[in-house]
């Protein structure tokens, strides 16, 4: 925002007309007085120089503005001297070229050693090559005759010119190597959780028959089982125990494990990496997270949803990511495709991330489940106890039909869609698992 600022202030200033007060500054510093004999050829110099730097700006604020780099503003407002120097003689003085010279050696300097030492990255490089016009700009000028014949008025305007010239492309090389941005302290550390590990070997398994949360306090220093997510009740030292927020109570870190119990999904302890796991080793799914980063995990044996500012889901078969910018909340995948909850309404997808249906956002709380086929998208509705199909390729409501549990019992989960194509509740009191009839919302016991 303040090189916005910047860049408006700079067009304003360019934009002033040719004043008095400008003719009696050239005048006291050059020690030429303005009469009325030279004066138009003072303004024609100044008029021209107000141009340039008006169209120089006005291209320098929009870069720098997208790029949040200054030194655009700078050679924006240095360009109008040099653009404007061509028409007129030039007559270089000691002071300015010897303060040219010392400013190209110290950039030079400064832009090696920062290639060296502080690793700028891909900033550097736009800015040399500036830096190079510009340095190019005044080495021609420099070499220009000097027209001895000329009358009082030229020679005291080139004298200006190469002034100006001079401090321009001084300003322009050395902004270009300390308008650089470095590199962030690294003294500070990132977020992390807890105390520092000791490094053990990193555990194996077959399948998880069971697996248990970190119990040790999240300060502990101790190296002891309860530190550790255990993984048939032994330490899995390879996945961080919590991730600690700044601002927040430390939380246990993401630990997901497939249904078949073959592979799980964890954060690494060392390299801050989601990562997969399973008998045959393992593979990262992300790059390296700040504990502020890490998403909540879920992972069906096949699919990796990972929810936070937005959604990414990986499939294990291919590694082949889907980021969803803005997805709120994932509420089923398959191989057809995923259901997600933006601001405002529900989104189906295909598995490539392109909008098959959408319809307004529910009650909080409803379920959405596509059958693996993606051909039938079912909607219940817990509030109104009803059930609701669509067809995705279409958008059209298939049916709505009421379910009812025999005597008081009331839904607990929903399965969603069993391997043998039908649809699937669960209920609390009861504790069991009924058909649902799309059609006519009849329950059968399972």
């Amino acid at each position: 925002m303040m090189i916005w600022v910047l860049g408006a202030a700079a067009i304003l200033a360019a934009a002033v007309t040719v004043s008095r007060e400008m003719l009696t500054r050239f005048a006291t510093l050059s020690g030429y007085p303005v009469t009325m004999e030279n004066a138009p050829q003072v303004i024609d110099y100044f008029s021209r120089l107000r141009r340039w730097r008006l169209a120089a700006v006005v291209l320098a604020v929009p870069v720098a503005g997208f790029t949040g780099d200054p030194f655009y503003l700078v050679a924006g407002w240095c360009a109008g001297p040099l653009l404007a120097a061509r028409r007129v003689p030039f007559f270089a003085m000691n002071v300015p070229r010897a303060l040219w010279l010392t400013s190209v050696t110290a950039a030079a300097l400064a832009g090696v050693h920062l290639v060296v030492s502080e690793d700028p990255g891909r900033t550097l490089l736009p800015h040399a090559a500036v830096a190079v016009a510009v340095a190019a700009a005044v080495t021609l000028a420099d070499r220009r005759p000097r027209m001895e014949d000329q009358d009082q008025a030229a020679q005291a305007l080139g004298a200006w010119s190469a002034r100006n010239v001079h401090l321009a492309g001084s300003a322009v090389v050395l902004a270009g190597v300390l308008l650089v941005p470095g590199r962030p302290p690294q003294d500070e550390p990132l977020a992390h959780s807890g105390p520092a590990e000791v490094r053990a070997i990193p555990a194996t398994f077959e399948t998880v028959d069971e697996h248990d949360a970190p119990t040790c306090p999240w300060f502990d220093e101790i190296v002891a089982p309860c530190r550790f997510w255990l993984v048939n009740g032994e330490p899995f030292p390879q996945a961080a125990p919590y991730v600690a927020e700044a601002g927040k109570a430390p939380r246990s870190a993401p630990f997901a494990v497939a249904p078949n119990r073959k592979a799980v999904v964890y954060l690494h302890a060392e390299d801050r990496r989601l990562t997969y796991q399973d008998a045959r080793g393992s593979r990262a799914l992300t790059p390296p997270l700040t504990d502020a980063d890490v998403p909540a995990v879920t992972f069906d044996g096949r699919f990796v949803v990972m929810s936070g500012a937005g959604a990414r889901v990986v499939d294990t078969r291919t590694w082949a990511p889907l980021v969803l910018a803005g997805a709120r909340e994932v509420h089923d995948v398959n191989a057809a495709g995923v259901v997600v909850t933006t601001g405002d309404r529900v989104l189906v997808l295909d598995p490539r991330g392109r909008e098959r249906m959408r319809l307004p956002l529910g009650k909080l709380g409803d379920n959405y489940h596509l059958r693996p086929d993606g051909r039938r998208l079912v909607v219940i509705r817990w509030a109104k106890q009803r059930a609701e199909t669509y067809d995705p390729a279409t958008g059209k409501r298939l049916s709505a039909v009421t379910y009812r549990f025999p005597g008081d019992d009331v839904l607990e989960n929903v399965p969603g869609w069993s391997k043998g194509g039908r649809f699937l509740l669960h209920s609390a009191y009861e504790d069991r698992s009924y058909s649902l009839d799309l059609a006519t919302g009849k329950l059968t016991p399972r």
